[in-house]
């Protein structure tokens, strides 16, 4: 009989994704294992295997198609011996909203067009600078090889740009970005055909036909990503929920900066960063404070056995924070190697949900940037987060005397449910002991 191949659950929190690519065709022999398809999560691009083997049958929903809820069926797999007469008798759901679809029912259609007729509209190609539908990893494709969207021909459903479609494009040579241009105002009578324009600015309040007809501002509507709904919901829901508090401290570097130089001296197999001795500091200092390695729930304060520490990562289509488990265990150079993997597979949008998806503590730096001081927001359901700031050469007064020395100012964000004031407080000055003395780590 025939077998169904749903869309699968990449993570505990997925309810729906993207089909990016099939990586078979219709009639392609299948076996268990072998890779069928890319999907496009919130966080990341992964491969689905197939766990049975037979024949591709029938391809439900097509490559391009956003928003396929997890467990609809995606694909008919014929078994050994089945012909294509079989697909007949397996029923074939409704599919998936086109993504032309979905985007025109977030917006007002005008009264005079029907229902039906507005649902089999095609994507709006990209005229007088309207929006180019195409996928989000093939945005990011396009955006590295510096390629203009609207020159690409989509192949996907009405049109969508896909992955392959960029490949095409890269191999052809053609479809270089244009030159940045004003883009023209929203035409006011014609809502439906932008509805991007009209419905993305809604909910930061701002209405976008005040801006257009109104008020004579131009602007280009960014569609919002998987990954951007996803901050936009998690950081609006911490900063509803969480009553919490923020403390900075003062850090000394230039003994823990000989301490590297030294170290990265002695072996080729490592190349220590400040962020390693940052990440290390704080698990060990974790471990003394179980108050802070910690989460709130209505039952209990849930203090975890390990520190599992989330690191921010800067990648082209958001923030994504890796997690370096069981940091407490772990050696400078073992934090420093699969930091640099993490990071590296992160920006890639190859991590794995297990690789982000949890922490109990999280860290931001933004050093790297020239940042002084800054507070994060808190990661939910962890109850701390901290954020580093750029060492530099600052004055300071030693034994009664002015003096210059490398200093990083370091504040946490701490949930005011699990640690009060005084323990955040004694945590931060016991992870300030840590790095001004970075030979006490290494023991």
């Amino acid at each position: 009989m025939t077998i169904q191949i749903l869309m699968p659950a990449l993570s505990p929190t997925m309810t729906e994704g993207n089909l990016a690519k099939w990586l078979k065709k219709e009639g392609d022999a299948v076996k268990s294992g072998d890779v069928i398809a890319e999907i496009e999560t919130d966080k990341a691009t992964m491969e689905v295997e197939a766990a049975d083997e037979g024949r591709l049958g029938k391809i439900l929903v097509q490559a391009g198609t956003q928003g396929v809820a997890v467990n609809t069926p995606i694909a008919v797999l014929l078994e050994e011996g089945e012909d294509d007469s079989a697909l007949a008798k397996a029923a074939a759901p409704a599919p998936a909203p086109a993504p032309a679809q979905a985007q025109a029912a977030s917006a007002p259609a005008p009264a005079a067009a029907p229902a039906p007729q507005a649902a089999a509209a095609p994507a709006p190609a990209a005229q007088g600078g309207g929006r180019v539908f195409a996928s989000p990893l093939a945005r990011r494709l396009a955006e590295q090889a510096g390629l203009d969207l609207k020159a690409v021909k989509g192949t996907g459903p009405n049109g969508r740009i896909v992955k392959a479609d960029i490949e095409a494009a890269k191999a052809g040579g053609t479809a270089k970005a244009a030159a940045p241009q004003a883009a023209a105002p929203a035409p006011a009578a014609a809502p439906a055909a932008a509805p991007a324009a009209g419905a993305a600015p809604k909910a930061a309040g701002i209405d976008a036909k005040d801006l257009s007809d109104k008020l004579g501002m131009r602007y280009k509507a960014q569609p919002n990503s998987s990954m951007r709904k996803t901050i936009s919901r998690r950081l609006t829901e911490v900063q509803q929920t969480v009553p919490d508090y923020f403390l900075a401290i003062d850090c000394e570097l230039d003994a823990l900066l000989k301490v590297r130089s030294d170290l990265n001296a002695r072996s080729k197999d490592y190349k220590l960063s400040v962020n390693d001795f940052i990440i290390r500091a704080a698990a060990l200092t974790l471990k003394k404070f179980p108050n802070i390695n910690a989460a709130w729930s209505e039952e209990a304060i849930l203090r975890y056995d390990h520190v599992d520490i989330s690191v921010a990562v800067a990648t082209p289509t958001g923030l994504i924070t890796p997690i370096v488990k069981k940091a407490e265990t772990k050696g400078l150079a073992e934090i420093s190697n699969e930091m640099k993997g993490l990071a590296e597979r992160a920006r890639d949008g190859k991590l794995k949900p297990e690789e982000y998806q949890g922490g109990t503590f999280s860290i931001s730096n933004l050093g790297m940037y020239g940042i002084r001081e800054f507070a994060a927001i808190i990661n939910p359901p962890q109850a701390c987060i901290m954020a580093v700031g750029a060492g530099e050469q600052r004055p300071v007064v030693k034994n009664g005397a002015l003096a210059i020395a490398t200093v990083m100012t370091v504040s946490v964000t701490v949930d005011h449910r699990v640690a009060d004031g005084a323990q955040g407080a004694e945590f931060l000055a016991a992870f300030k002991k840590l790095i001004e003395d970075p030979l006490s780590m290494l023991l």
